[in-house]
């Protein structure tokens, strides 16, 4: 059977008709539900092609059923909505694969531009960017921000930490604060050469050094950002590092 059903689950009736209204709008069949335990019973599940799904329902919430349908067996792209956007739930629904996490309310842009990435990606989890920085702060907002377009991301205070974790070989892209306490960025570049990982590398910096720089692009690096940088220019950044990991060669001072 064909896979081409956008369900959406939601213990809200209003969020349900509006949504389905939107949806539709775009010209994709839809079907509602307003439990997760509705949902799993409909039978429609093997030709369900993205799910939106409120995290926050009674009885088996949206994560648990991102889990549910993972146990079963199926791959199948989820968007989470919710009006109760925390850290904790964010992280562990994108660990889970998930390919967006939009706060009510969102745009039908954003709504629409995250089903097309979802059915466009149907096959594969979202890449990994991981994210090693010893500033508490900029590690969490940068990572809000990774996530707002829609990859998976993990985040390290040090370089040993990621190092030694077990998303290293997963990691696509590798966002690195320049100066840390320990191994700095320059260090773990070159330590990721000397164990062979050709890892398309960005470092970000608030002590922009023309020696630094010359250091970081001469091995390799894809991007030399100064903090603050703009949203648009850490998504070209990633964009870029991404067509490096497909093998086109590109690279941004």
């Amino acid at each position: 059977m064909a896979k081409d059903l956008i369900s959406v689950v939601d213990d809200d009736e209003s969020i349900r008709r509006t949504t389905k209204r939107l949806i539709e709008s775009f010209g994709f069949r839809t079907a509602v539900f307003e439990s997760a335990a509705s949902f799993l019973s409909s039978g429609v599940l093997r030709e369900t092609a993205c799910l939106v799904v409120d995290i926050k329902m009674p009885n088996m919430n949206g994560l648990e059923l991102q889990n549910r349908i993972a146990a079963e067996g199926c791959e199948v792209p989820v968007i989470f909505i919710t009006v109760c956007d925390d850290e904790e739930s964010r992280g562990r629904a994108f660990r889970g694969g998930a390919v967006a996490f939009l706060a009510k309310p969102f745009s039908d842009v954003q709504l629409v531009d995250s089903i097309r990435a979802a059915l466009h990606n149907e096959s594969k989890l979202p890449k990994l960017i991981s994210i090693v920085d010893d500033d508490e702060c900029i590690r969490r907002t940068t990572q809000l921000l990774i996530e707002s377009f829609g990859f998976r991301v993990s985040v390290f205070e040090t370089a040993r930490e990621f190092l030694n974790s077990d998303d290293l070989n997963a990691t696509s892209c590798l966002i690195v604060d320049v100066q840390m306490p320990g191994m700095d960025g320059l260090q773990l570049q070159s330590q990721l050469a000397a164990m062979g990982r050709r890892l398309p590398v960005i470092f970000i910096t608030a002590y922009n050094s023309n020696e630094s720089r010359r250091r970081a692009m001469h091995a390799g690096a894809v991007a030399f950002l100064d903090k603050p940088f703009s949203d648009e220019q850490l998504l070209q950044a990633i964009r870029s590092a991404l067509r490096r990991e497909n093998g086109i060669t590109t690279s941004t001072a």
